[in-house]
């Protein structure tokens, strides 16, 4: 059985509208359409769309705080609303904008705290926050109030507090939102060595791409409340055209570039010093091997296509039809 199943998933929602100076009328919203996904065990599933594209709300269904307004929903094979006692055993949950910690008391007590909330043995309690203290740097501010930590520091504090009772799946919700890039690396780092053990499987929603390709090899894309990309990041690449460059510094400048087999020239610029070619069917080694007997090399770098680029073509396609991938 797989760790998250959803089947024809639907959350639709009653809404007034104004219809005149006086009147409003109710109307109809579908935030989610019919979702078919399953995520495995010790999957990292990054799970984006537009604002409004209907991620938060899977995310509230797949916690037990929404009730599904048609299709079937199980997390560790348990229905979220119904069995949302016995699900909170076995999830952890971070919201980027909510807190699950104590705002006057130190951040050690708060945690000590979640210990008695979960029935946590003490001493798997106190194995799990070594990890988590010695993998996110907590003991600088274990004792300082939560209300006086930084956004960074409450993040981390947050990210262990979903962690100490031992959760099967880990529900993210922006998790980096407003950091700092010192505290964004620390958080991306933790996460990897989760994910990187196999115990945890991640579910993470962001609009911060980079996140995404640092940490999940499967990417779900989600827009008007249906997948329209379920695959790897590569395979987005591949379906909208996304190609790796190869940018040339010549010391000879040339009026046009040299055509190069299975790598077409994109451009040529700084007064033809510069010569840019696009990965199709040729390696990096066979374009710089062409170049070489053609010109003389300066300089040789490689341009990794730009994923937000590519996401925000798909945002803006026609949505297809639900799927896309093998799940």
């Amino acid at each position: 059985m797989s760790v998250i199943e959803m089947v024809g998933l639907r959350k639709e929602f009653t809404v007034r509208v104004k219809a005149g100076r006086l009147r409003r009328v109710k109307r109809t919203v579908v935030a989610v359409d019919g979702i078919d996904l399953r995520v495995e065990r010790g999957e990292m599933v990054g799970y984006i769309g537009p604002n409004g594209a209907g991620k938060s709300t899977t995310l509230k269904m797949l916690t037990g705080v929404l009730t599904p307004s048609a299709g079937r929903v199980r997390v560790g094979g348990l229905r979220p609303v119904p069995d949302r006692t016995r699900l909170a055993l076995r999830i952890g949950v971070v919201f980027g904008q909510r807190s699950q910690l104590w705002w006057d008391l130190p951040l050690r007590d708060s945690f000590d705290l979640l210990r008695h909330v979960y029935r946590v043995p003490a001493a798997e309690h106190a194995a799990r926050l070594r990890r988590c203290r010695a993998l996110l740097d907590l003991d600088g501010f274990l004792d300082m109030p939560v209300r006086q930590l930084s956004l960074g520091q409450r993040m981390r504090g947050e990210l262990t507090a979903a962690l100490l009772h031992g959760p099967e799946v880990l529900f993210l919700d922006e998790p980096t939102i407003g950091l700092d890039v010192v505290s964004r690396q620390a958080v991306r780092g933790f996460l990897a060595e989760l994910g990187h053990a196999g115990d945890t499987t991640l579910v993470l929603t962001t609009h911060d791409l980079a996140d995404i390709e640092r940490l999940c090899r499967r990417l779900v894309v989600i827009d008007h409340g249906r997948v329209v990309h379920d695959g790897t990041i590569a395979a987005l690449h591949a379906r909208y055209g996304s190609r790796r460059l190869v940018v040339a510094e010549l010391d000879t400048p040339l009026a046009e570039p040299p055509t190069l087999a299975g790598a077409p020239p994109e451009r040529v610029e700084a007064d033809g010093r510069r010569l840019v070619y696009a990965l199709t069917a040729a390696t990096v080694a066979e374009v710089v091997a062409g170049l070489a007997g053609l010109a003389a090399l300066r300089d040789i770098s490689i341009v990794e296509p730009d994923i937000e680029e590519v996401v925000s073509r798909l945002y803006r396609a026609p949505a297809p039809a639900q799927g896309g991938g093998p799940y």
